[in-house]
């Protein structure tokens, strides 16, 4: 089992950058690809960012491909989601996952689970 914790969110202004972090405990953090989604106030859960348990593979959602980088430390046991150019519509609660089959590439959207209680992120037009 694996304990996720999100941190890094807050209030910009559009075109404004934020830098969010999760940290992960409780499982080899290293042999697991994990993922970034989100969640806007009335839609579903969506997919922004994944990354493979080597950090060698990355897979983004259309609408923040260019924007958003997602990287891996795995020493420290973190995952990161470098948010740039921000936009409204990408105000929602973000959170970090994991895939639980170990060696992943981090693009089995269907697999990821272990939620953390997730970060808000709020963009000002």
């Amino acid at each position: 089992q694996v304990q996720l914790v999100e941190s890094g969110g807050g209030l910009v202004q559009a075109g404004g950058s934020l830098r969010l972090s999760c940290a992960a405990s409780g499982r080899t953090f290293s042999s697991y690809a994990m993922g970034w989604f989100r969640q806007a106030p009335g839609k579903e859960r969506e997919f922004v960012a994944g990354i493979s348990w080597s950090g060698g593979n990355t897979y983004y959602a259309d609408n923040v491909k260019g924007r958003f980088t997602i990287s891996r430390d795995n020493i420290r046991n973190m995952v990161y989601l470098q948010m740039n150019n921000l936009k409204p519509e990408d105000t929602a609660v973000y959170y970090c996952a994991q895939d639980p089959i170990p060696f992943g590439l981090g693009n089995r959207i269907d697999r990821f689970g272990s939620w953390g209680q997730g970060t808000q992120v709020t963009v000002s037009s």
